[in-house]
């Protein structure tokens, strides 16, 4: 067998992978929460998909890479097929997804939550052998089967435990930020008990040309897809708390001073226009009797004019 580092640069990717796995946790819990207090079901459900991007596609899809970052063979290329990469992004949104849709509808149960957790921990099992499938190396890569159940295990755990936040979490935000390092921790246990049934066994002849991209040229395509799903995640979430301020819940505007011009666009050129337009308050003049008494030098031009001319 091979020899295998799993931290090649050190404390660096374990760190790494479980800051960004706490990191989409978090903000997948604070998705789940802004569902549950939705009034409407397209509402809820654009807050799940929001969720499972957050917490399919960076707590885990992103840590899985970020720590396959210190993976290494010395005495083997390691190279990466991009297909079988985004097809195993695909699988743990997907995944991720499917547990929230089935736990966010609906009266919440622990049995919904059971089911869906089992069937999202398969799911994010599967994610993470076909990223293992993704790495082709000079030789075979062996598991050991009784590891591999035990990751399938913590699998379930981990995503039932997440499905349970999700739909139990209640309070501020030190138990959700508690929450979410607990789900870190299921998580990046989970990859690395799957890292540890993995063994290599070289070829007889070691060849240097081994298909695939480097796993340092990962780094451009993670951060690419990455960025545009962060930048979509968000501009929808923003969407969706634009709406909720503006609208009662169900689509309808809200009657008060926030959508009261609503519908109306607003510009400075016609606030300018409208004041420019608006007429000024005419004063009524006073009475002949009324007007102080003094020089004829003390009234105005105006009123010299408009002085009744006294009768000869």
């Amino acid at each position: 067998m091979a020899e295998v580092h799993h931290f090649t640069y050190g404390a660096f990717n374990p760190i790494g992978a479980y800051l960004v796995a706490f990191l989409g946790s978090f903000l997948g819990l604070l998705s789940t929460g802004r569902a549950r207090n939705a009034r409407t079901r397209s509402r809820r459900t654009r807050w799940l998909i929001i969720a499972a991007f957050s917490i399919g596609g960076a707590a885990i899809w992103l840590m899985h890479f970020t720590a396959m970052l210190g993976f290494d063979v010395p005495a083997s290329p390691v190279r990466y097929n991009p297909l079988l990469t985004m097809l195993s992004l695909g699988l743990a949104v997907v995944a991720v997804g499917f547990g929230l849709i089935v736990v966010g509808h609906g009266r919440p149960s622990m049995l919904r939550v059971g089911v869906a957790g089992v069937l999202t921990g398969a799911g994010v099992l599967a994610m993470h052998y076909t990223g293992m499938a993704a790495m082709h190396v000079s030789g075979t890569i062996n598991y050991k089967p009784m590891l591999v159940i035990a990751s399938g295990i913590i699998a379930v755990v981990a995503a039932t435990t997440a499905l349970w936040f999700t739909v139990a979490m209640r309070g501020g935000m030190l138990r959700m930020l508690g929450a979410a390092a607990i789900m870190a921790i299921a998580v990046c246990g989970m990859h690395y008990t799957g890292m540890a049934a993995m063994s290599v066994k070289l070829s007889g002849t070691i060849s240097h040309h081994v298909s695939g991209i480097r796993p340092l040229l990962m780094i451009v395509p993670i951060t690419l897809i990455s960025a545009a799903t962060i930048i979509g995640v968000a501009l929808s979430a923003l969407q969706a708390m634009t709406e909720e301020e503006f609208t009662d819940g169900t689509s309808i505007p809200k009657r008060g001073s926030h959508a009261e011009h609503h519908n109306q666009p607003w510009s400075l050129r016609q606030t300018t226009l409208s004041t420019m337009r608006r007429p000024s308050p005419v004063r009524p003049r006073p009475a002949m009797d009324e007007r102080p008494t003094g020089d004829r030098d003390d009234l105005t031009g105006d009123d010299l004019r408009n002085e009744e001319p006294v009768a000869s």
